[in-house]
């Protein structure tokens, strides 16, 4: 029943071979055994697809009222409602996860002992729950959340930085414009495909002829210009880590740029066991101080 059910949810033996940890030949025919038990014709199946049969749609909607039952049985005997242990496997943003999460974690672990975290720090946003991922974090404000989910965290922008001795010989944008004028380190960010966006601006033309870099990390931007590369438009959470360490100047102090919500998203709040619901509390409880730390410093207000 339950492999029946992963294959409607994945779309494919292969796919749910893999999530199962069973091999092909298993899930097929596993799921073959179930029709010639049942008498009923459950998937049909072409090279190129599986299709739910009229009676098969209607027995996935049994088998899940039942599976989910038995889950609930099963978290209420073994107390993963209430004891705080196991592995959360968990997706976050490089820059955040870098700058922010790692740290949070490490304070996560204090209070809760017998939790083992494997967090995969990437630019590229998973398949939530084909990957397995009990949660995610997101810096990206086009994410589609359909079906989960997601509650906000907090607030991050990218800000301009130059190193100290490229500042010396280049000087100090004063403007937008006079940004054609410098070698510019970009950052790759998917979120904004297009480039940079700033509230009420248009960059078209202001922004340098030359990019010296391309990188896809924002850490690897901001180091490139702590080598005095040239200028960067980086997260706040990056820009203020290489501020405080008198790595980088911020320039053009009056513009912010990419703004962005990071949010937690996750499948569903029910059946959550004890680890995902106060690591989620944990989040909302404590990133928004951190960002707001960030903010606070980059503008000057601490």
């Amino acid at each position: 029943m339950q492999t029946f059910v992963r294959v409607t949810e994945l779309g494919s033996f292969t796919s749910a071979a893999e999530s199962l940890g069973y091999s092909v030949t298993h899930v097929s025919r596993s799921v073959s055994e179930l029709e010639a038990h049942l008498k009923a014709k459950l998937l049909n199946r072409t090279t190129r697809r599986l299709a739910l049969t009229e009676v098969g749609a209607r027995y996935l909607q049994h088998c899940k009222s039942i599976l989910e039952s038995l889950a609930l049985a099963e978290l209420e005997a073994s107390g993963a409602q209430t004891q705080v242990f196991g592995k959360l496997r968990m997706h976050a943003p490089n820059g955040v996860g870098q700058f922010h999460i790692i740290a949070l974690v490490a304070q996560y672990l204090k209070l809760h002992p017998d939790v083992d975290f494997e967090l995969t720090l990437s630019q590229v946003s998973p398949d939530l729950l084909g990957e397995g991922y009990d949660l995610m974090i997101t810096a990206d404000s086009k994410i589609e959340s359909s079906g989960f989910f997601a509650q906000t965290l907090g607030t991050t922008y990218s800000v301009f930085c130059m190193g100290l001795e490229y500042l010396k010989t280049a000087g100090a944008p004063a403007t937008l414009a006079e940004l054609a004028g410098h070698d510019y380190l970009a950052l790759h960010d998917p979120s904004f495909p297009k480039g940079p966006e700033i509230e009420g601006v248009d960059l078209d033309g202001m922004m340098p002829m030359r990019q010296r870099l391309t990188v896809n990390v924002a850490d690897s931007v901001a180091q490139a210009a702590r080598q005095n590369m040239g200028i960067c438009l980086v997260p706040g959470y990056v820009a203020a880590d290489a501020i405080r360490r008198r790595e980088l100047v911020r320039v053009l102090t009056n513009i912010t740029a990419n703004r962005r919500d990071i949010s937690v998203i996750y499948p569903s709040r029910q059946f959550q066991d004890a680890k995902i619901r106060t690591w989620i509390e944990f989040l909302k409880a404590n990133l928004p101080k951190r960002l707001e730390e960030d903010d606070r410093f980059l503008t000057g207000r601490q």
